[in-house]
């Protein structure tokens, strides 16, 4: 009965209400033209004059749904051939008045900008966005239900001209860059974006209503293209690199030449693949000092685990950083042996991906990766004889994807994941379920997940389950939402994904309040409370409980002020800390406050600062943390950017040793400071200097140690007297120059600079770590990269 119940709620929210904006959509006409069209920002051939103006935007922030002001109206023609839809936008102001910062690809920055995006299957599922700044700077992105990713890039010309009353935009997209059917008539979904940076303004062209989370779904529609075939979409990205390296220990050179592919298999499905792989230039990570149970989490910046790889990223069971990432296992070393060489990362040998979407709206992904055997070096102290000990073997990864979209806004989707390693020291296979439902009007949605792992641990197999359920109010001004979650003890996606905690079932519940119009004193403010509770399977205890509150609030002059108050009302009890199965430490009632204020990032100087302040119910214990950022903009070609963040926080409780059968924790007190230094100057709009540079300094000093007892507590430990201080110090310097000389092609000259230090006995003078740092065998890089994009419609053009 209860299922049946289910069933028929799900039923009637899918097919709830009737979308009221499809009766409201525009329709735009492209004019068909058969001269040339040179694009150069100018609009003078005769074609331009020929179309349909596109005009009448409609203001989306910050008082939704405004006509736009007369003075700074915005007209778009559009026009197609055989190879290339054409986009011309003139969008009026006073030249005076128009900012045209010049930043990387991708980067808004403070600069107007106007956006057309495309859906050539009109399935309110996937939008091609891409915009220009008046700068001249591209920007491109995939859209879905989820948001928007720039890591795609796509091939495509545009250029701007500033007149005496407006600045103007012509695009020339190759339908290289769209997908779209074989139908000889095409219904394409349109809609236009253009921002107003000086008035904190934006607007489209088909309303977009802000009391709907999803954009995507409120598109136009554009008619009138007809009789084009998709092209032949194969490119291929041939790339050569030169690295020199130096340190105390010497110097080394490499060369390296390789080639990415992409080929488009049919109109809906492209495969990406990379042969030799060469990530030397990639920025480098925030290292952080890791007290805790957990390792730290980095960003993915390698282009090829990040373009386009939203099917992947479905029920969060995809971190790419574990391919190429840490091996797993250890060396084991006899009494008189050392490490010489213990890599921390593996080798990536090759990777492909395929991924697109059929007419009815499956969406199929498959992605793959093969790493080599890696080696640590380990060296005999008595004979001097060295040997090897393999410590990550041939290893394969492996994700595909089923998700299968209706109704325009909800979708199902199946995910497997998968490694194996060669001789199977360990091996991990993962399944999940995911589903998110929204009715028509999208009012309402209802979502969840049930994943499955099974891990092959050295013979050891463990199976785990997690499953998860939420339903929400997702329009208008207030909307709420509750939900909760089990995750089984054996649980473990981490060979390919990435969890912290398991073995627990959670509650959670939220609200919200948000304007949707700008009020007298504000151009938006956003209210929310969410109430979070986590109990550990076993015993019930519970692990996780906190209330709290966020208010955020953007003035009429777009400054920005973000407040979070959070309680723990209750003693919780931490599962992971102390890292042994059954054991737990208790954690106390704590109160966090957090305050954001952001300036308005259009003036020439901008900053934010935080502030957080931690108070635990526990004598002493507390946390304070300050950072601030600041930003001056000398020119539209020239920024520098400072910021500084300090942490002190005073007898935290932590894990540091286990000692005859005992859990040693510390009460102690850690510090830390870091620096940062990021700068650009940009000779035009495709070459650019780039400076980066970061110093990052922690300690945590052991004042009293503590034994953990069985139910949680501590007792004073006065025997244990072993140095468990840590400090440590991370300094980072790059410097590049990049030339995008033709469209997708790159030269990057990248002079690099990083050292660390990390020791137990230590003093706590800046100017000392710093200058240790510096001198602890700083290592020295100097690379050359040359990139060249070969579309293979244009090459056959040319022989």
């Amino acid at each position: 009965m209860l299922k049946r119940l289910l069933y028929l709620y799900v039923l009637t929210l899918s097919t709830y209400a009737v979308n009221s904006q499809t009766s409201n959509k525009k329709v735009a006409q492209a004019h068909r033209v058969s001269n040339h069209i040179a694009v150069d920002g100018k609009l003078n051939e005769e074609e331009w004059n020929n179309a349909l103006p596109l005009k009448d935007f409609i203001m989306f922030y910050p008082d939704n749904g405004k006509e736009e002001n007369p003075d700074k109206k915005t007209e778009v023609k559009i026009l197609y051939d055989d190879d290339a839809i054409y986009v011309g936008a003139t969008m009026y102001d006073n030249p005076e008045n128009i900012l045209k910062e010049i930043k990387l690809r991708d980067q808004f920055g403070t600069s107007d900008h106007f956006g057309v995006f495309f859906n050539g299957f009109n399935d309110n599922q996937l939008e091609y966005r891409f915009f220009i700044s008046a700068a001249g700077v591209q920007l491109d992105a995939i859209a879905t239900s989820a948001g928007e990713d720039y890591t795609w890039d796509a091939i495509w010309d545009c250029k701007v001209k500033i007149t005496e009353n407006s600045w103007v935009a012509e695009f020339k997209i190759p339908y290289a860059a769209l997908r779209f059917s074989e139908n000889e008539k095409q219904i394409w979904g349109l809609n236009m974006y253009r921002e107003i940076k000086k008035d904190n303004t934006s607007y489209c062209w088909n309303f977009i209503d802000s009391n709907l989370n999803n954009e995507v779904v409120q598109a136009g529609i554009l008619e009138g293209i007809e009789n084009i075939k998709p092209p032949t979409r194969l490119f291929f990205i041939p790339y050569t690199s030169y690295y020199h390296n130096n340190n105390d220990n010497g110097s080394d050179n490499k060369f390296k030449i390789g080639m990415d592919i992409k080929y488009g298999i049919n109109d809906s499905f492209t495969l990406d693949a990379i042969l030799v792989p060469d990530f030397g230039q990639t920025t480098f990570d925030n290292v952080n000092l890791v007290l805790g149970p957990f390792e730290q989490q980095f960003n993915e910046n390698r282009p090829f685990f990040t373009e386009g790889t939203d099917l992947f990223n479905k029920g969060n069971l995809f971190y790419s950083r574990r391919i190429g990432g840490a091996p797993i296992l250890e060396p084991i070393l006899s009494a008189d042996e050392e490490i010489t060489e213990n890599p921390n990362t593996t080798n990536l040998l090759n990777a492909v991906k395929i991924s697109g979407r059929t007419s009815k709206g499956l969406g199929i992904g498959f992605l793959n990766a093969i790493t080599e055997d890696t080696y640590a070096e380990i060296s005999n102290t008595t004979t001097n004889q060295t040997r090897k000990e393999l410590i990550e073997p041939f290893t394969n990864f492996n994700i595909f994807v089923l998700d299968q979209r209706f109704r325009k806004n909800s979708s199902v989707s199946f995910i497997n994941t998968s490694v194996i390693r060669n001789g199977s020291p360990r091996d991990a296979n993962v399944s999940g379920l995911i589903f998110d439902l929204n009715t028509r009007a999208n009012t309402y949605k209802l979502s969840g997940d049930s994943k499955f792992s099974y891990i092959n641990d050295f013979g050891t197999i463990k199976r785990g389950t997690n499953s998860s359920l939420f339903f929400g109010d997702t329009k208008g001004k207030y909307q709420y939402g509750f939900g909760s979650g089990y995750i089984s003890k054996n649980y473990d996606h981490n060979d390919l994904g990435i969890i912290f905690r398991n073995n627990y079932y959670s509650f959670n519940t939220n609200g919200s309040y948000r304007t949707l119009k700008k009020t007298s004193h504000f151009n938006n403010i956003k209210l929310q409370s969410d109430i979070n509770t986590e109990f550990e399977n076993s015993t019930n205890k519970l692990q996780l409980g906190t209330i709290s509150f966020t208010g955020d609030f953007f003035s009429l002059k777009n400054d920005a002020l973000k407040l979070n108050a959070t309680l723990s009302p209750f003693e919780t009890f931490d599962f992971y800390f102390p890292g042994i199965d059954g054991r737990y430490n208790y954690n106390p009632k704590y109160f966090d406050l957090t305050s954001v204020i952001s300036s308005n990032r259009n003036r020439r100087y901008s900053f934010d600062l935080t502030g957080n302040f931690v108070k635990h119910d526990q004598p002493g214990r507390k946390s304070y943390t300050i950072s601030l950022g600041q930003e001056y903009r000398f020119s539209d070609k020239f920024f520098v950017r400072y910021g500084v963040r300090g942490i002190k926080d005073r007898n935290d409780i932590g894990l540091v040793d286990y000692n005859n059968n005992n859990i040693i924790y510390a009460r102690r007190d850690i510090n830390t400071l870091e620096h940062q230094i990021t700068s650009k100057y940009s000779i035009n709009n495709v070459m650019n200097f780039n400076l980066k540079v970061r110093y990052y300094w922690a300690n945590a000093i052991n004042n009293k140690f503590l034994t953990l007892r069985e139910d949680g507590y501590f007792d004073d430990n006065t025997t244990y007297n072993l140095n468990k201080n840590i400090n440590q110090n991370i300094w980072n310097f790059d410097l590049s120059y990049t030339w995008w000389f033709a469209p997708g092609s790159l030269v990057s000259v990248l002079y690099r600079n990083n050292a660390s230090l990390a020791e137990r006995n230590f003093n706590t003078n800046f100017s000392n770590n710093l200058k240790n740092v510096l001198s602890n065998n700083p290592n020295n890089t100097i690379s050359i990269s040359f990139r060249y994009y070969i579309d293979y419609n244009q090459a056959k053009n040319i022989f």
